[in-house]
């Protein structure tokens, strides 16, 4: 066994298992968002998740991978790759196309699963798996291509280590355009202007999901290194867990001194902020800067949440300040703390002016594509439910169950096509004797 061979064989390992943590996730935004929306919701929720895994990860196998980082054409697409076809070669990657597949494959399940959050409760099953295909196959691979495939942005000198432009931003301005065009959930603002609150149905359902998602948010950063033998690994990690021990820190005591309690939901969403923010900048930031970042997201993450609401935009789970709002800011942090080409570290201005370029091209991407989709499939297929679907719930009207029921028998089925009732026969022979 050679030097190369065992350094390929532990880069592969190290790539796989950061994928499975990536992977579990999906745990996450299904525990998540089930907490968060009412009970007779859950299921939906469920199976939005299971959709984003089966038919995006299919999608992204199909076309996406290719359209993301086939051989570059005009620094706009890839045009080879698909179905892992074709020369690949100039990847120039120390572990397997597969391997690296995997993991680009599990980042795309995360961008979905943003929009899933910000429609919850109120959009149809069919048309979410028509927008499912068209994220996964088209919307973000194309982005992705221009940051992270040798596209147009990455020539510029974009930085985006592990996705706070590429997945969140751009996911969380997806699910802005998406929350916006099917409107809020019914009974959610007033003719008036008042808002209702809609209380969380499961809040420790929340806060697993919220561990998962932290968690699997390790794997995530230092993951992207796609090096088992990476001398960054241990800073990523550390920085990771600053940031989002800031934003969550933040939130808690924000909310003890300005209301007189620490509100479980902001809290738990400060942390996801924190995660967010230093997705861009977790290989290039200090520790200290790490913890700036995170305070700063937990802090924007709860006013984008109060300008939703001036704004009459119903976002259920928060999928807009969380990812969108933080993803900005992270983006731009990377532009002001960098260790090399940051503003406050070196004095220059071009990477952040990159950075905001390349954010406001994303961002814009994400918001107008969705829109167009959306639009599109609601020529076919309305993309909200019906009054009665919303009103009995979207676990029965789409999936004819519910997540929790208290019946302690089986339930019995009589099929009453076939059924014969014995005494009746008996009568009928005595008659006709």
């Amino acid at each position: 066994m050679t030097l190369e061979t065992l350094s390929s064989g532990l880069d592969t390992i190290w790539v796989v298992l950061t994928a499975a943590m990536i992977l579990l996730m999906e745990g996450g935004f299904a525990l998540l968002e089930a907490g968060f929306v009412r009970s007779k919701n859950s299921v939906n929720i469920i199976m939005k998740v299971f959709a984003d895994i089966t038919i995006g990860t299919l999608c992204y196998f199909l076309i996406g991978f290719g359209l993301m980082y086939g051989a570059n054409f005009l620094g706009i697409v890839g045009t080879s790759g698909f179905l892992l076809k074709g020369d690949l070669s100039h990847l120039d990657l120390n572990i397997s196309i597969d391997a690296f597949w995997l993991f680009q494959g599990a980042f795309v399940i995360a961008v979905i699963s943003i929009v899933s959050g910000a429609v919850a409760e109120r959009i149809n099953f069919r048309a979410y798996l028509l927008y499912v295909v068209l994220m996964t196959a088209f919307i973000y691979p194309i982005a992705g291509h221009w940051v992270w495939g040798g596209g147009w942005l990455s020539e510029l000198g974009m930085q985006d280590f592990a996705g706070s432009a590429v997945i969140h931003a751009l996911g969380g301005f997806a699910a802005l355009a998406a929350a916006i065009l099917i409107g809020p959930r019914k009974g959610k603002f007033s003719e008036f202007g008042s808002s209702s609150i809609a209380l969380p149905s499961n809040l420790p359902l929340v806060s697993v999901g919220a561990f998962l998602l932290w968690f699997g948010w390790f794997g995530f950063n230092a993951g992207s290194t796609l090096q088992a033998t990476d001398a960054r690994i241990g800073h990523i990690a550390i920085v990771t867990m600053l940031s989002a021990a800031s934003g969550g820190a933040v939130t808690l005591l924000y909310t003890l001194f300005r209301y007189g309690r620490s509100d479980a939901p902001s809290v738990i969403n400060g942390s996801l902020a924190g995660l967010v923010g230093i997705t861009a900048g977790c290989a290039f930031v200090n520790d200290y800067a790490a913890i700036i970042i995170g305070t700063v997201s937990g802090l924007f993450m709860m006013a984008a949440t109060n300008w939703l609401e001036a704004r009459r935009i119903d976002d259920p789970v928060g999928a807009f300040p969380v990812h969108a709002v933080s993803g900005i800011w992270g983006t731009i942090a990377v532009g002001l703390f960098a260790t090399e080409g940051g503003l406050f570290t070196d004095g220059s201005w071009h990477l952040l002016g990159v950075q905001i370029l390349g954010l406001t091209v994303l961002c814009t991407w994400g918001f107008l594509l969705t829109w167009i989709a959306f639009k599109t499939i609601n020529i076919w297929i309305p993309i909200r439910s019906t009054d009665e679907e919303e009103e009995v719930g979207l676990d029965i009207s789409y999936h004819g169950i519910r997540a929790t029921h208290a019946a302690n028998e089986f339930i019995r089925i009589e099929d009453y096509s076939y059924r014969v009732d014995v005494k009746e026969m008996q009568d009928l022979n005595e008659r006709y004797k």
